[in-house]
């Protein structure tokens, strides 16, 4: 190579390596670091399950008898929806409706639809009345409506099938839908309570969570369950209860709940008709008792469905039986028998049932017993024994009647009533003692008797108001020119009717007189029964009353009377 060659090469390698230094240095490079927040993580509180014991012990304080526990009987409540009607929700099934009718005016949400419907409902303060067809489902609807802050709620006593049973009317079809209630914005402030309650409503199984008469009659001959009677205790001792029930008044079950048996136990529970129990019933059941079930239509369908009850005594059939079993002449003896008795043996033990007044003004029949009416069954210990003769006077006939029916279901065997009293006993003209005072009675022993029965009968003639419940014919006679005339029905044979009636007066004999109870008024309404004289008048006031009539009287000296006041009489 020759040097000029050489310098070429060496100047080019030269430049080569001066170019390479003058290009971008090559430097390592560390990822940008960025500064990060830590990612904000938004909580929600957590969800505090509703305290469904509180919850319903609040409400159980605020559901009193004052009250019907939340309840409106149907009378009541017709009443009131000719002034102010109220919003009326119908929560039975479509079925029900159009099988049975519905009231006028109601709309229809069934029950397990009712609160994903709060819009269809007025507001917080309107007033609502639910039924359904006995009060079960009705009491339930009403407890979550209440607990989800409806301030004026009440459920239908008895339901519709109370309804009916007040004669009140039904209209039959299709029951359309609840509309939905534009500006009725449905307020739940608290969900969970919302949910709990919806969740019970909406899954209740078919049947509702009730359970039957017969089918509850049937499990208590084999594996019973646990029977829990919610009604005070003076429901309890008024009108009986079922044997092997604990009673736990409503106001008092909260305070009352280690009486309760484990949570899974096989539980009933009952009130008088339905409503009580129903809401208890949800309670339980939302505080996790398993296996609870109410008594549909309470104590009353149990009743109605002729089962046992320990402690009562169904006197609507207890009267027709005592009245069928009644001798010729209806127990009663006349003046002159009753004159051959005293004089013959055994003598019968006389039984004056007059006030103290009224012998000391009238006189009384030789050998007589004074007792007043009032104080005779707390007397029994100075009555000879039941299988003894006993024949009880007054002064028509009235007072000695209930007491004579009274000691005969008491299985007193020979009692009889003066007929016409101690005014038939001086119309035979037969002799009254006025210079002395009757014997006092003597105090003996105590005879076995049934407690139910004592205690119904002495209820009833212990507390006999001032005219003992009859009144004069005078003063009927003006009343029945009045514009609330009382309904007067005549209960004698169609022999002695054609002597002379009352215008206007229903005719039922005696012994039919249970079969026609249809053609008497409402159990309120004005009502005076006659006979002959006022014994079976008086019987009849008395079987009445203790079915629940609450304003019947009998006409003192029945038609005798009438016809001695020389007051007028249609044949």
């Amino acid at each position: 190579m020759t040097k000029k060659l050489h310098l070429f090469v060496v100047l080019m390698l030269a430049l080569s390596m001066i170019l390479s230094a003058c290009g971008a240095p090559a430097v390592a490079t560390e990822p940008p670091v960025v500064a990060t927040e830590p990612p904000v993580v938004v909580t929600e509180p957590p969800v505090v399950a509703p305290d469904a014991q509180a919850l319903f012990t609040d409400l159980a304080a605020t559901l009193t008898s004052d009250n019907g526990y939340g309840s409106v009987p149907a009378a009541k409540f017709s009443e009131e929806m000719v002034d102010k009607p109220a919003y009326l929700l119908d929560v039975r099934e479509v079925s029900e409706i159009e099988a049975d009718g519905f009231i006028e005016g109601a709309v229809s949400i069934p029950v397990r639809e009712v609160l994903n419907n709060l819009d269809k409902l007025p507001g917080l303060d309107e007033p609502i009345v639910i039924y359904c067809a006995s009060g079960h489902r009705g009491a339930m609807v009403m407890s979550s409506l209440k607990l989800l802050g409806y301030t004026n709620v009440r459920n239908l006593g008895g339901g519709l099938g109370g309804w009916k049973k007040a004669n009140l009317p039904v209209v039959t079809g299709s029951l359309p839908a609840a509309p939905t209630i534009l500006n009725s914005a449905a307020i739940v402030e608290d969900q969970a309570l919302y949910d709990m309650l919806n969740g019970f409503l909406s899954g209740l199984p078919e049947g509702f969570l009730t359970v039957k008469s017969d089918k509850l009659a049937e499990e208590l001959a084999s594996a019973a369950p646990v029977l829990i009677d919610v009604r005070s205790t003076g429901e309890w001792d008024k009108d009986g209860y079922i044997e092997g029930a604990i009673n736990i008044p409503f106001n008092d079950f909260f305070a009352s709940l280690d009486k309760l048996p484990a949570k899974d136990a096989n539980i009933v529970i009952y009130c008088g008709s339905g409503h009580r129990g129903a809401i208890l019933l949800m309670a339980m059941k939302l505080m996790g008792y398993e296996n609870v079930r109410n008594l549909g239509g309470g104590l009353g369908a149990w009743k109605a469905a002729k089962m046992p009850v320990t402690g009562w005594i169904d006197w609507s059939a207890k009267w027709p039986e005592y009245i069928a079993a009644l001798p010729a002449g209806y127990g009663t003896i006349k003046a002159p028998d009753l004159n051959t008795a005293l004089a013959g043996s055994p003598v019968p033990f006389l039984l004056d049932v007059r006030e103290a007044a009224e012998i000391t003004n009238d006189g009384f029949i030789a050998g007589a017993v004074n007792i007043p009416v009032r104080e005779v069954l707390n007397s029994l210990d100075k009555l000879p024994a039941k299988d003894q003769p006993i024949i009880v006077y007054c002064a028509s006939g009235a007072r000695g009647a209930m007491i004579m029916a009274s000691l005969q279901m008491l299985g007193y065997t020979d009692v009889k009533n003066l007929a016409g009293g101690l005014n038939g006993w001086k119309k035979a003209e037969l002799p009254v003692e006025t210079a002395t005072a009757p014997a006092a009675p003597v105090a003996g022993t105590v005879p076995e008797v049934d407690a139910t029965l004592f205690r119904d009968l002495n209820g009833f003639v212990s507390t006999l108001p001032e005219g003992f419940y009859t009144v004069k014919a005078a003063d009927l006679n003006t009343e029945l020119a009045s514009a609330t005339k009382p309904f007067i029905v005549d209960v004698r044979t169609a022999e002695e009717l054609a002597n002379g009636y009352i215008e206007g007066a229903a005719l039922i004999t005696l012994t039919d007189f249970a079969a026609n109870l249809a053609q008497l008024p409402a159990k309120d309404q004005p009502i005076v029964v006659l006979c002959q004289s006022g014994h079976r008048g008086a019987i009849v006031m008395m079987y009445l009353r203790m079915i629940g009539y609450t304003n019947v009287r009998n006409l003192a000296g029945g038609m005798n009377a009438w016809a001695a006041a020389e007051l007028p009489v249609v044949k």
